[in-house]
């Protein structure tokens, strides 16, 4: 086993990310928002396998270039190989980004789900402000748990059943407090970005809605089924009185608790391929100017 924990998930990676964006949208940003037309060199913080890559570089002007950073080992080979069978110009250096400081030579610095997993978002951010040109381009993908956990909808359950929303976000607001993981980190960019000064700030979500229809395709809806498994959704909660007291130790009361392991032993009994299922995850996407 690696000692880094993101080089042994890369199959929940793979399978996941698709649930999350359209390509039409993310060509609608390249190309109407942020008004990309000339080739630009870009930098990816926490890149992974290199997801970011995959989805942007064909989108971009030709001789558009992609560097990748991430400290996994497993996960900068897998890049490797994936972007090595494509036509573009691509790097990749294996490194701790909080032991990092790239040099200014980045037209466009991006990130996409990382800035959660930093104890110090604003020193991430700050890095890759220094790493990016004059007038170049910031570009976070980061999520918004509780508007993420408030856009579900399982045919035949009541929503606040399997989703208790007042108690996942007391749970986010505590692992934020005990840990620094902050899973609400989307929706807080937008003013990180202006404090740190870039200008024409802007935030916009994700528009992908999946939709579980057991009428569909077999075959497309057991993918979507299995990315959603994948995603988290519908696992049994394990062991009660071990799982009760981890969630008091995250800071729920013992009422609250209970209520929370209901939920997700219900949601697990009653979530199969044959469920009707819209999800839409509410990934927030943060951009603003650098000024120099």
């Amino acid at each position: 086993m690696s000692e880094y924990e993101w080089d042994n998930q890369i199959e929940y990676l793979t399978q996941t990310r698709g649930l999350y964006y359209n390509d039409d949208y993310l060509e609608f940003l390249i190309q109407k928002v942020w008004k990309i037309h000339e080739p630009v060199k870009m930098v990816d913080y926490g890149c992974g396998y290199g997801y970011l890559g995959l989805k942007l570089l064909p989108m971009l002007p030709k001789g558009s270039s992609y560097t990748g950073v991430d400290k996994g080992e497993a996960l900068i080979e897998k890049a490797r190989q994936i972007l090595a069978k494509l036509p573009y110009p691509t790097e990749f250096i294996r490194e701790d980004v909080e032991e990092l400081d790239l040099a200014e030579a980045y037209d466009v610095a991006i990130c996409h789900a990382f800035l959660l997993h930093m104890k110090n978002p604003e020193t991430t951010l700050k890095k890759m402000i220094r790493s990016v040109v004059h007038h170049g381009k910031v570009i976070c993908f980061e999520p918004h748990w509780s508007a993420n956990m408030a856009n579900y909808r399982f045919e035949g359950l009541e929503q606040s059943s399997v989703i208790p929303l007042g108690i996942l976000q007391k749970l986010y607001e505590k692992d934020c407090e005990q840990h620094g993981k902050d899973g609400n980190i989307g929706i807080r960019v937008p003013a990180l970005l202006s404090q740190l000064g870039l200008k024409n700030i802007e935030c916009r979500v994700s528009d992908k809605v999946n939709f579980l229809d057991p009428t569909a395709d077999q075959a497309i809806n057991e993918e979507l089924f299995n990315a959603l498994r994948a995603e988290g959704i519908g696992h049994p909660p394990g062991d009660r009185e071990k799982t009760l007291d981890q969630l008091m130790q995250r800071g729920l009361t013992a009422d609250e608790a209970k209520r929370q392991y209901e939920a997700e032993l219900l949601l697990s009994n009653e979530f199969s391929i044959s469920s009707w299922l819209t999800y839409a995850p509410n990934m927030k996407i943060s951009f603003g100017t650098v000024v120099k």
